[in-house]
C-alpha cells in the first residue's frame, strides 16, 4: 500500500509532534519532513516529495500565505492550514483558501483523552480527503453578475445550498454570480465557529447579493444569502405562514454542526416543492438522504460536477442516493439557479 506523504510545516514544536503522532498513528500515512519554517519546508519539499502539506498561518521569516502563494504558483501540492480560533486566523485561514489550499484545522483546544481522539479522526479525515483533491495553480475568479429582467423571479423560491471541504470558493463563484433579486439561499458550510462571520463578511463585500450569518427568528428576503453559523444548525422554519431562519445547538449530525443534512430536511418540511437544492464540493455523505427527501417531496436538485470539485464527496454520494436531477459544472450552476428562479 502507497501510504500518504505528508509534509508538516509549523513553527510549534509542539503542534509538530501532534500532527506527526496523528498521522504516524495512520495506516495509511507517514511523515516525511517536519520544517519549522517555510524556508526549511522548500528543502524538504524538494527531497521528500509530499502528497499533502499541513502549514500554520503564522510562520517566522516568509508568511505562511507568502510561501502558500509561491507554492500555487511553482509546485501545486495540496494544503491543510493549520489555524487559530481567532479573528485574524479566520481572515488569514480564508485568504488561504482563496489561494489555493485545500482545506484548513483548527489548533487543538485539548481538555482530555476523547478531545484528541476526535482531534486525531478530524486531521486525518481532511488529510485524506486533501490527498486525493484537484489542485490547480491559478483559482478561478467568479465571473460577473448575471443579469435578468426585474420582478422576473419567483418570491416563494427558497435556495439551500450544502459545501464541506473546497465549498468556501466554489460559494463564492456561486454567490458572486446571482442577481440582487434572486430567492433568499440558505447555506450549510461545514465551518467552526469564529470563521463562519469572516466568511460570510468577504463574500457580503464581494457579491452583488446581500451576504451574513443567519439569526434565529430572521424572515427570509430576496437577494440574500442566509449562512449557517459556525457550531449551530440552521434551519428552516415558518411564522404566521412565511419562511424563517432557526438556529438550534442539537447534537451534531454526521458529525458536522452546522449540518447540510438538518437544513435539507427543515427546507423539505417546509418549503417543500419551491425548494432548489444544491450540493457543492466536500467529503462525505452529509446532506445526501436528505437531498434525496427533498427529490421526493418535489424540489429540483442539482449537484456540482467531479471535474470541477475539489472533493467530489458529498456531490458523489448526493448523486448515487439518487437525489439530483443535474449534474453541472460549477460555472454554470449560478445560471441554472437563475432559469430555475424565473417565472413562467
Amino acid at each position: 500500500m502507497n501510504r500518504i506523504k505528508v509534509l508538516v510545516v509549523d513553527d510549534s514544536a509542539v503542534m509538530r509532534g501532534i500532527i506527526g503522532r496523528v498521522v504516524n498513528a495512520q495506516p495509511d500515512m507517514t511523515v516525511v519532513g517536519l520544517a519549522n519554517d517555510p524556508l526549511v519546508a522548500m528543502e524538504r519539499l524538494r527531497i521528500s516529495e509530499p502528497d499533502v502539506i499541513t502549514l500554520d498561518v503564522e510562520m517566522p521569516r516568509m508568511d505562511g500565505l507568502e510561501f502558500l502563494a509561491h507554492l500555487m504558483r511553482t509546485r501545486p501540492v495540496p494544503v491543510v492550514m493549520v489555524s487559530s480560533l481567532t479573528a485574524r486566523g479566520a481572515d488569514v485561514t480564508l485568504r488561504a483558501l482563496e489561494l489555493g489550499a485545500v482545506d484548513f484545522i483548527a489548533k487543538p483546544q485539548l481538555a482530555g483523552d476523547s478531545t484528541l481522539a476526535s482531534y486525531a479522526e478530524e486531521v486525518a479525515e481532511k488529510l485524506r480527503a486533501a490527498a486525493g483533491a484537484c489542485v490547480t495553480r491559478t483559482p478561478a475568479k467568479p465571473g460577473a453578475p448575471l443579469r435578468v429582467a426585474a420582478d422576473s423571479m419567483n418570491a416563494d423560491k427558497v435556495i439551500v445550498i450544502g459545501a464541506s471541504t473546497g465549498g468556501v470558493e466554489a460559494l463564492r463563484e456561486v454567490l458572486a454570480r446571482l442577481p440582487k433579486d434572486i430567492p433568499p439561499l440558505l447555506v450549510a458550510q461545514h465551518m467552526p465557529g469564529g470563521f463562519t462571520r469572516s466568511f460570510a463578511q468577504r463574500l457580503d463585500a464581494l457579491c452583488e447579493i446581500g451576504v451574513g450569518e443567519g439569526q434565529d427568528g430572521e424572515s427570509l428576503r430576496p437577494g440574500r444569502a442566509y449562512i449557517a453559523p459556525g457550531g449551530r444548525h440552521m434551519l428552516l422554519g415558518a411564522k404566521a405562514g412565511r419562511p424563517v431562519l432557526r438556529l438550534s445547538d442539537a447534537p451534531p449530525v454526521n458529525r458536522h454542526r452546522p449540518s447540510v443534512d438538518s437544513l435539507f430536511r427543515s427546507a423539505a418540511e417546509v418549503a417543500g416543492a419551491d425548494c432548489i437544492g444544491v450540493m457543492l464540493s466536500g467529503m462525505g455523505a452529509d446532506g445526501a438522504e436528505a437531498m434525496l427527501e427533498l427529490r421526493r417531496i418535489g424540489a429540483y436538485n442539482i449537484a456540482q460536477d467531479e471535474a470541477s470539485c475539489v472533493v467530489f464527496g458529498m456531490p458523489k454520494q448526493a448523486i448515487t442516493a439518487r437525489a439530483v436531477h443535474e449534474v453541472l459544472p460549477l460555472q454554470e450552476i449560478s445560471r441554472r439557479l437563475v432559469e430555475l428562479c424565473v417565472v413562467g
